[in-house]
């Protein structure tokens, strides 16, 4: 399994099967943002209440069980001031044998019970830290902290020609006490790497 961070919330996972692989791309980034979007077309596209189209994969714009091409995707809303957040969801995708949670601009102070049931054991977390529409460093940390993830990977801060105001990726680390975290164009992985695995945090370069 690889991941390749496209700023914001925008990811693109692929998964092998046989000789296959199979693509996932999260939250397509548009020009306006000030981030090149993506141009290939994945297998699996998304892409909560966007205007995304697809013309020859699997478009999910609503939570929901899904399978596709042996890629599990399960999807749920989160909450907002104690309101279904219909304008976000939660996203688990399952494939070689891993479980990645998606937490898309999650707004809330810290997770339910029933939610953290249902996500049960995350192997990859993709968690949003810069503020904005969605949590901020310390939010962020106290929900890493409720799923207890194999490896998380920070998501939506401020990185070099996005035009949205966001925090800085250093508030985050430095409530974690992370000075010289691994930091990486693509990170791979294979559910055999995981055995006695400590926690640890991945940066990933857009």
């Amino acid at each position: 399994m690889n991941i390749i961070w496209h700023g914001q919330t925008s990811f693109t996972i692929s998964f092998q099967k046989g000789k296959e692989t199979i693509t996932v791309l999260f939250d397509p980034v548009s020009a306006e943002t000030g981030l090149r979007p993506v141009k290939k077309e994945p297998d699996i596209l998304i892409s909560i209440n966007g205007t995304e189209k697809i013309k020859s994969g699997f478009l999910i714009e609503n939570p929901g069980e899904y399978e596709i091409k042996g890629i599990t995707v399960d999807g749920f809303y989160s909450f907002n001031n104690g309101d279904v957040d219909d304008g976000n969801a939660i996203f688990l995708l399952g494939g070689e044998e891993l479980k990645i949670c998606h937490l898309g601009l999650l707004s809330q102070k810290e997770l339910k019970k029933e939610q953290l049931d249902e996500l049960g054991d995350v192997d990859i977390l993709l968690l949003p830290v810069g503020g904005g529409k969605a949590m901020n460093a310390k939010e962020a940390t106290k929900i890493m902290s409720q799923i207890e993830p194999k490896i998380t990977i920070p998501m939506y801060y401020k990185i070099p020609k996005l035009k949205e105001k966001l925090d800085e990726l250093e508030s985050f680390l430095k409530i974690l006490g992370l000075k010289s975290p691994e930091t990486l164009n693509k990170f791979s992985l294979k559910k055999k790497d995981l055995l006695d695995q400590d926690p640890k945090v991945i940066i990933l370069q857009p």
